[in-house]
């Protein structure tokens, strides 16, 4: 089954971007329109977040939101035939905050959110970077698109992590110099062991692992965003958050993380993944204060 899904998405990942983008406008109008695939969801999350906006306005930032995830899924088949040329010239970033890092000997941790188009980015970064490019990813349950997305994800050097074991995975490279990059707003999947923040003036929970590792292993602190300055091509920001973590607070550091990527969501809305539940766990008592 593998080979044919492969075999399918390869020949229409021949064509041209031009004609994709079509393609995927189509699918956005059955995606919006037809399916209405998470539509609840989002405008939900929209509301929470901009509750100063008119539902016109809301609306707004979720068809361009859809169309981005579209454009996503798109460029992510584009991938197969791509050539590294293809991906470099349309995705730019200030890579040399993390190549500066190289002479100091440390580490580095790179914090991003589900910020649009992180599959051409990670192929982009892994060319560009002067370390060992470590990521994490969350492993597909479906076999024959997570062996697809393992072989796109990993195609220019990248070195795969599961979230799933973390520990294992990283313990071969714990004592080398590497880059690891983490996407900082997942979800916890255990709301009680968590950092509860006010995250667009909601309780919201965020995972402990990115500051305890940075902190753990004393890394330089990367915070990092993606921007499209038009369809087809994409700019990622990197800010250096920390030269060494060792000795900061857990909450202080995520904290910061936190501020950072509301502000970033609140300059381009439609370029955050509305359609997770981010929200989806309400705040209890037992599990400690909300840091503002």
């Amino acid at each position: 089954m593998y080979y044919v899904v492969y075999g399918f998405l390869w020949l229409i990942s021949l064509l041209p971007l031009s004609v994709l983008y079509i393609l995927s406008d189509g699918i956005y109008a059955l995606v919006f329109y037809v399916f209405k695939y998470r539509k609840k969801v989002v405008m939900n999350n929209l509301r929470v977040a901009f509750p100063e906006k008119t539902e016109i306005e809301r609306t707004m930032i979720a068809k361009k939101f859809y169309h981005n995830l579209i454009d996503t899924f798109i460029e992510t088949i584009k991938m197969i035939t791509a050539s590294k040329n293809f991906i470099l010239k349309r995705c730019k970033c200030n890579w040399d905050v993390i190549n500066d890092i190289k002479s100091s000997g440390k580490s580095v941790q790179v914090h991003l959110g589900h910020n649009f188009n992180w599959e051409w980015g990670n192929l982009a970064g892994a060319e560009y970077i002067h370390f060992p490019f470590l990521a994490v990813y969350m492993p597909i349950t479906n076999k024959v698109f997570e062996k697809l997305f393992y072989r796109l994800r990993s195609r220019s050097g990248t070195i795969l992590l599961r979230a799933t074991h973390m520990g294992v995975d990283f313990v071969p490279y714990r004592n080398t110099q590497y880059l690891l990059g983490l996407v900082a707003d997942q979800n916890p999947g255990n709301p009680a062991n968590a950092w509860w923040f006010n995250f667009f003036d909601r309780p919201t929970p965020f995972v402990k692992g990115p500051a305890r590792a940075a902190i753990l292993n004393d890394t330089a602190v990367i915070f990092a965003f993606i921007h499209k300055p038009k369809r087809g091509y994409y700019e990622g920001v990197l800010s250096l958050a920390e030269k060494s973590a060792k000795g900061l607070d857990e909450t202080e550091l995520t904290g910061r993380f936190v501020k950072y990527l509301e502000d970033v969501i609140r300059e381009y809305p439609d370029m955050w993944l509305w359609s997770h539940r981010r929200w989806k766990h309400d705040w209890k008592e037992e599990y400690g204060p909300v840091q503002h």
